[in-house]
């Protein structure tokens, strides 16, 4: 008897997890187990939108992807008793710090179970192999530089992502932070309706830009794609160079981003500002293709028939929704009206097309003159996604 006279009550002794076991990825079944890991995580998870098995394979392989032409990737995997539970891939960008003059690590396509010691034994292994290469910090998500699908969604679940936007469960950031992490940049997303008005405000500044004569807004020539592209890199890079953790793309991995998105290109969704005949703003749309993506089930075929493909091209019939992928407006053009002149054309070509809603994404936090624009133009701010950062 205790002694307060009640019987005391036996507990049984709590049972240990599992250890965590973590391995580096080396051959076809280890690399096909942290490709499919996601699959069994997000079972059920009407919002998740299944990633194209052969895309993914594209982005991992040395031989496709420009990234490796200068960075390098490890992929890391988290087992319970045999069973994948998680995973992460460490990525060292020397482009990213020779341009920022850094020492920044990176980590990408984290994945896991909501594992607090899982998540901490694969960030404790990303670290050290980064460490082995004079880093000194780990910023991320990112796959692999921050062109590229990046961010961890924290606020605005419950639908979706937009195409090239990730998605993950809440718990996510409470693991990041249970393993050292702390928020470096916050990337926020703005839903817009072709419907909603501009206001008078844009409407004029717009007016005032197309009036002018020397400028001519024009949708992107497919027949000359290749001197297209070059014509867009060069606005890109210039008009993003200040921003917050840009690192200018090589010509080749911006081609290869942009043979990637060529084949759901509407070109009157992808326009081109031309100052007396100089490429000097742009904007691409593109239809949000994760609508029709679903459908496929991350994979096109199935047993050798094109299933996806086949479920994946009815469902692209019943695509309303489209994504502004980005903007830039080059140094010496800004001031001049020719982002509200993109927006509203944007905007109106959307609506003729069919296109009843859209997502631009993304726009750092602190952009206030963007972020008060898209206010101003009735956008509403839908999602956020987190960058995080942890000394190494």
């Amino acid at each position: 008897m205790t002694p307060t006279g009640q019987a005391a009550v036996s507990q049984a002794p709590a049972v240990p997890s599992p250890p965590v076991s973590i391995s580096v990825v080396r051959g076809p079944a280890q690399r096909k187990a942290f490709i499919r890991l996601p699959y069994r995580l997000y079972d059920g998870d009407a919002c998740w939108m299944p990633p194209l098995e052969k895309e993914l394979r594209a982005l991992l392989d040395p031989r496709r992807n420009p990234f490796f032409d200068t960075g390098s990737v490890e992929l890391f995997l988290a087992r319970r008793q045999g069973k994948p539970v998680g995973r992460v891939a460490a990525v060292h960008n020397p482009r990213h710090n020779t341009h920022h003059g850094t020492t920044d690590g990176f980590f990408g396509l984290f994945e896991c179970d909501n594992d607090p010691l899982a998540a901490d034994a694969l960030f404790h292994a990303a670290g050290q192999w980064l460490r082995g290469r004079g880093l000194i910090s780990m910023t991320g998500p990112v796959a692999f530089t921050i062109h590229d699908e990046c961010g961890t969604l924290v606020d605005g679940f419950g639908s979706p992502p937009a195409i090239l936007m990730p998605y993950n469960p809440p718990y996510h950031d409470q693991l990041l932070h249970s393993c050292g992490f702390t928020k470096a940049k916050d990337l926020w997303a703005w839903e817009w309706s072709t419907e909603t008005d501009m206001g008078p405000a844009i409407e004029r500044i717009a007016r005032r830009a197309q009036q002018r004569h020397d400028v001519q807004v024009r949708p992107l020539n497919m027949a000359d794609f290749e001197a297209e592209t070059g014509r867009i890199w060069d606005i890109y890079t210039a008009s993003w160079e200040q921003n917050w953790g840009f690192t200018p793309p090589s010509e080749r991995e911006f081609r290869y981003l942009a043979a990637q998105l060529r084949q759901i290109i509407r070109p009157e969704l992808a326009l081109i500002a031309e100052v007396r005949g100089d490429p000097a703003a742009f904007a691409l749309t593109v239809p949000d293709a994760n609508q029709a993506l679903k459908a496929a089930r991350g994979r096109l075929t199935s047993f050798g028939l094109p299933l996806g493909l086949l479920r994946a091209a009815r469902a692209a019939r019943h695509i309303d929704r489209a994504r502004t992928f980005a903007l830039g407006v080059k140094a010496a053009y800004r001031g001049q009206g020719l982002d509200a002149l993109l927006y509203t054309c944007t905007n109106r070509a959307g609506r003729e097309l069919g296109y009843s809603t859209g997502e631009l994404s993304w726009v750092l936090e602190d952009n206030t003159a963007m972020n008060a624009a898209l206010a101003r133009m009735g956008a509403q701010h839908s999602k956020t996604y987190r960058l995080y950062q942890r000394p190494l």
